[in-house]
């Protein structure tokens, strides 16, 4: 096929198309012009050549799969032109993978834009990097700093074990986890936020289907510079003035949220981790008591949106010179 200047369409394969993550892609991606989606027959998605065959005749990969597949599927590519997208963990730090998340810093559109090899973030450190990031290079939070990070997420985020036990009738309305203190997403959190030791996080599973709130709590009278709940939401607007998908809620938006949730007794939530499913929205507000000495960083975003497949079609618009918001909410 050709474009409408009358140039190839790139091909694209989506290796795990059947995934959670990989049907939404394919469903972002099905009316599209400037990309030919391949596809093999559903009996041969296991079947290593008819995967490397696939892999190989794309352009661009994306790849939906657990982090060994992905290793195995990288390493099908023969060929020095198909570029790769892997949503998994498996290539998050690895040397040569450029991070998929164009608004992390100045520069890293760019490098994604012109990357063989990108990574898409994990959707809670998404939201973790997005709020810590831009206060540590600001200076208002040293690198050595201890951080924890509370975060609920849909149950849709487990893959679909775990989608098949909550809509199966699993009893639990609400479900931590992480014990271990060693979740598959520190070493990405630690390394893309400027942090010298990772943060202590306590993720959970809440009785939604996707959707998530992070939360990053500080006490700003132990912090060197003192900074008040406006010099942290100044510092965050500066960061993402020029982001399309990334909002930082303003003092005026914060506060009524605040006055909404003491004036109902605390039975109303603040935050809705569902109010940008759907979207490639990541919006990150800043609650501080400023005689208290204390601040609640929070971001929602679509645990499926923006921290899964959204970011993968972003990524992909900018890898082939699209509007960075093509097929995106």
């Amino acid at each position: 096929p050709r474009a409408a200047g009358g140039d190839e369409v790139p091909n694209g394969f989506i290796d795990g198309e059947a995934g959670t993550t990989g049907l939404q892609i394919r469903e972002r991606l099905l009316d599209r012009r400037d990309l030919t989606l391949l596809q093999i027959q559903p009996e041969r998605r296991k079947d290593a050549a008819a995967r490397a065959e696939a892999l190989n005749a794309a352009d661009v990969a994306i790849l939906c799969l657990p982090d060994e597949a992905a290793r195995e599927a990288v390493a099908l590519i023969r060929n020095g032109r198909t570029r790769v997208i892997d949503a998994s963990t498996a290539h998050r730090t690895a040397p040569g993978w450029i991070y998929g998340f164009p608004e992390m810093a100045a520069g890293q559109r760019s490098a994604v834009a012109g990357a063989d090899r990108v990574s898409n973030p994990g959707c809670y450190p998404t939201g973790f990097i997005a709020l810590v990031r831009p206060l540590v290079a600001a200076g208002l939070i040293p690198p050595d700093f201890p951080l924890t990070v509370n975060a609920v997420s849909g149950y849709s985020g487990g893959g679909k074990g775990l989608i098949a036990e909550f809509e199966g009738g699993a009893a639990d309305a609400f479900r931590p986890y992480g014990y271990t203190l060693s979740h598959k997403h520190l070493p990405e959190m630690q390394r893309y936020a400027g942090l010298d030791r990772p943060p202590v996080f306590a993720p959970s599973v809440g009785r939604f289907a996707q959707g998530m709130l992070v939360e990053v709590p500080l006490a700003l009278w132990a912090l060197r510079t003192r900074p008040s709940g406006q010099m942290l939401r100044e510092a965050l607007a500066a960061a993402y003035a020029d982001a399309r998908f990334v909002e930082v809620a303003d003092a005026a938006e914060d506060g009524a949220l605040q006055e909404a949730r003491a004036g109902a007794g605390g039975v109303v939530p603040a935050l809705d981790p569902e109010g940008l499913n759907g979207t490639n929205r990541l919006r990150l507000h800043v609650f501080a008591n400023e005689s208290a000495g204390q601040a609640r960083l929070a971001a929602i975003l679509d645990n499926l949106g923006k921290g899964a497949s959204g970011a993968a079609v972003q990524c992909l618009n900018l890898m082939l010179g699209a509007d960075e918001g093509e097929g995106l909410g």
